[in-house]
């Protein structure tokens, strides 16, 4: 389902901004993150991360240091960048509206 799809991109964008508020991350530690600080409830493959992590980097949303890790190894670390910011306040006004109009709808009796 294409809106499925679409929910699903845009809860891992707000997500990763959000744990990107709090520091630099990698993209395996933020794979790890996300379970952790779900409770294991928001489990998402690093396949499935990449994606988000670059389009978020073309949206100006994040950007991506390469560091060196021991002696061959390289680690690409994000960062939020204002825009980021700004879009995360936003995600969160949307997904609050949201969860409130599921909330109600679910809580609603039938009129029959």
């Amino acid at each position: 389902m294409k809106s499925q799809e679409n929910f699903k991109k845009g809860a891992v964008e707000m997500v990763v901004l959000h744990l990107l508020c709090r520091r630099n991350m990698y993209g395996y530690e933020l794979v790890q993150e996300l379970e952790k600080s779900s409770n294991g409830l928001f489990i998402i493959k690093e396949g499935t991360l990449y994606p988000s992590l670059y389009r978020m980097i073309e949206k100006k949303y994040i950007s991506g240091s390469t560091e060196l890790v021991g002696k061959k190894r390289t680690r690409v670390y994000y960062t939020i960048e204002e825009e980021g910011k700004k879009a995360l306040e936003e995600m969160k006004k949307d997904y609050e509206l949201i969860s409130m109009g599921i909330t109600n709808v679910l809580n609603s009796k039938s009129e029959e």
